[in-house]
């Protein structure tokens, strides 16, 4: 099978807010996500803005280059992801990614993205479609459709053909916190 790479995305527009000397609300940034990972049969991930332990130091919390991992402890995430068809995915490179995050559901799973973080996640279908799969059963989510997502073992299909794009609030959970 010819696979096709596709890193092609549209960008995210973030608009921050702040205040000015006298404590009246203005805006401060106006533009494109800086922080953006696109490789070859991946998805597709911007971050927004991060609290907690993982954000960057400085003026900006998610700038260009900065790594972040599933979620920030002690804070939150802000992740556009776009997801492109299964059949597009480099396996073996997603495979090593979600080792290295040590995410990965190394049992035998039904399908390659399975993996499971320590997180409280809010995902929204934005553009597309896609099948949110536990393992056992799943389901179809379309545009505005919300999974809540409580540090069960999952995976994201992408079964449409074309990009989904979906927006991930991930808020790291701490021991003893009740879902």
């Amino acid at each position: 099978m010819n696979k096709i790479f596709n890193t092609d995305y549209k960008p995210v527009r973030r608009i921050v807010t702040g205040h000015n000397e006298t404590g009246e609300s203005i805006f401060i940034g106006d533009g494109d996500a800086p922080n953006v990972f696109a490789q070859p049969g991946r998805p597709v991930a911007q971050v927004v803005w991060a609290t907690g332990a993982g954000r960057a130091e400085g003026f900006d919390p998610a700038p260009a280059g900065h790594k972040f991992g599933f979620h920030s402890d002690n804070g939150s995430l802000l992740r556009i992801v776009d997801f492109p068809p299964d059949e597009v995915y480099d396996q073996e490179k997603l495979v090593e990614f979600l080792d290295s995050e040590g995410v990965r559901d190394k049992k035998k799973p039904r399908h390659f993205w399975f993996h499971k973080t320590e997180s409280l996640d809010y995902a929204v279908v934005l553009e597309g479609e896609i099948v949110a799969m536990m393992d056992h059963g799943e389901t179809v989510m379309r545009p505005g459709d919300v999974l809540v997502q409580r540090a069960t073992n999952h995976s994201w299909s992408n079964r449409s053909g074309r990009n989904c794009r979906m927006l991930f609030v991930l808020l790291a959970l701490q021991e003893g916190d009740a879902l």
